[in-house]
């Protein structure tokens, strides 16, 4: 059993993908911190995100880098999406996402083209949206939470305009664009709280798994 979870930045995804795989019993692989440990290595090595040598060299990550929580903040995001846009970088990550999908008895992945690039054969494909403010203001308060005392405050207009940029590169992007699979359950999370998406989302996921 595959389920994918796809989306734009903030869309509530990635809680999602976690809670289902909790509840199912399976693996969950947030693939986009896969993209935000190149991005951040790009960094580390004094490189350039938007340059695909610089991007493909920082496939070489350590594993270890998946842990820094450093890959949670609003840059790594922005490192994130700018580095995925390369080809070259999709593909060095491909094998290990269609590994993780593909293991003994099924997996939740999380990302931007699970359902239509990484496992198009998903049992069931999820496509979780919002509207760019509802999204920009899910992260701003993330952010407020999680800031520390020397940290300067982003204004909610700031986090606004880097959704719409970071929608921008993942939609016009020409390989594995950010886009819905058309046999994706498409849920739009704009007007519900945390547990009212995801009681929308198990409802929809246990239709799907019955149909099958």
């Amino acid at each position: 059993m595959i389920i994918a979870v796809d989306g734009p930045t903030a869309s509530g995804k990635g809680t999602i993908a976690k809670r289902l795989a909790a509840h199912l019993g399976v693996p969950c692989l947030d693939t986009g911190l896969l993209y935000r440990a190149v991005g951040r290595q790009v960094a580390i090595n004094g490189g350039n995100p938007d340059i695909a040598a610089d991007a493909l060299a920082a496939c070489n990550f350590p594993d270890k880098l998946l842990e820094d929580e450093i890959l949670r903040t609003e840059e790594s995001g922005s490192l994130a999406s700018r580095a995925s846009v390369h080809p070259e970088v999709r593909e060095a990550l491909f094998k290990r996402q269609r590994a993780f999908a593909e293991q003994p008895g099924g997996a939740v992945l999380d990302g931007r083209d699970i359902g239509t690039v990484i496992a198009p054969d998903a049992d069931v494909k999820l496509f979780i949206t919002a509207s760019v403010q509802s999204r920009a203001r899910r992260r701003w308060l993330e952010m407020v939470e999680k800031k520390l005392d020397h940290e300067e405050e982003i204004p909610l207009s700031e986090i606004e305009k880097d959704v719409v940029a970071r929608d921008a590169r993942d939609i016009n992007r020409k390989d594995a664009p950010l886009k819905a699979a058309p046999d994706a359950l498409v849920i739009d999370t704009t007007t519900f709280d945390r547990e009212a998406a995801f009681e929308m989302v198990l409802e929809a996921v246990q239709e799907a798994l019955n149909e099958r």
